[in-house]
């Protein structure tokens, strides 16, 4: 396969911009809601699928979040059979670096390639997550990636690439390793008629960036039916504000979820 990867370059600072500064560079939180009770990682991760499916990331059944834990070669995963919103913390099953079940109660569909082959290979991408949001579909079907018009889009600056062509299924190690050598280092990638790959540190930031992206996207499409242009962002206040949401925003973001989820759909932790 020699599909080319288009990376999003077009928020880097210029030649004369100076970064403005942000994040806990700026100010940090003396104290914070929290979530109100400790969490173990299945059901912080159940979360993660509850709320994604809730605010569209999901496509019915399709979809996998994979976390490898710190120091573990093996990934916690949604089973295949059950969609994202009534995914429960007894249902995530643990496979090892080759996909293969170690526990759960179900089991874990040949896709999970995409997510193996791109962890091993990406130290940094603890958290990837796969699915196919209805508006990341429509640029991804254009071959277009979303424009950084809003400041909640600064998270996506310099991360955001598209890879070219349509290969079908990955259901073998090999295309998961194929395309994980042409994701490279990108942390937001769009797949050419398919969907979009998010990787994060941690599955607050991945829940975070993953949310939002679906958003941003639509935002493009409406200022493309609009006619005019978006207004231009300093490059020097993207990098501040992206700095900002990643730093401070991510883990109030998903433990603000987390209350929700815990009040509305308490069966998520059992």
């Amino acid at each position: 396969m020699s599909a080319d990867v288009t990376t999003d370059r077009s928020t880097e600072p210029s030649v004369g911009t100076t970064d403005r500064r942000g994040g806990y560079a700026t100010w940090t939180p003396s104290i914070t809601p929290g979530i109100g009770r400790p969490l173990t990682d299945e059901q912080r991760l159940a979360l993660s699928f509850r709320w994604l499916a809730r605010e569209g990331f999901a496509e019915n059944l399709a979809g996998h979040i994979t976390w490898q834990r710190p120091g573990a070669d093996s990934m916690l995963v949604n089973p295949w059979g059950l969609w994202w919103s009534e995914i429960s913390a007894s249902d995530i099953c643990e496979v090892d670096a080759d996909g293969h079940v170690l526990s759960g109660r179900w089991d874990v569909t040949p896709a999970i390639h995409i997510h193996t082959e791109l962890h091993r290979r990406r130290p940094d991408a603890r958290v990837v997550v796969h699915n196919h949001p209805y508006h990341v579909c429509v640029l991804a079907a254009i071959g277009a990636l979303p424009e950084i018009a809003h400041q909640t889009a600064s998270m996506f600056a310099g991360d955001l690439a598209f890879i070219d062509e349509y290969t079908g299924e990955i259901d073998s190690a090999d295309l998961g390793a194929d395309l994980a050598e042409r994701i490279g280092d990108a942390s937001v990638v769009f797949l050419a008629s398919h969907g979009i790959i998010v990787t994060g540190a941690t599955v607050e930031q991945a829940t975070y960036r993953a949310a939002s992206i679906d958003r941003i996207c639509r935002m493009t499409l409406d200022i493309r039916r609009s006619g005019s242009p978006a207004f231009p962002l300093d490059p020097g206040a993207v990098a501040g504000m992206k700095e900002s949401l990643l730093d401070r925003g991510a883990d109030i973001y998903f433990d603000g979820l987390a209350r929700q989820l815990i009040r509305s759909e308490p069966e998520v932790l059992a």
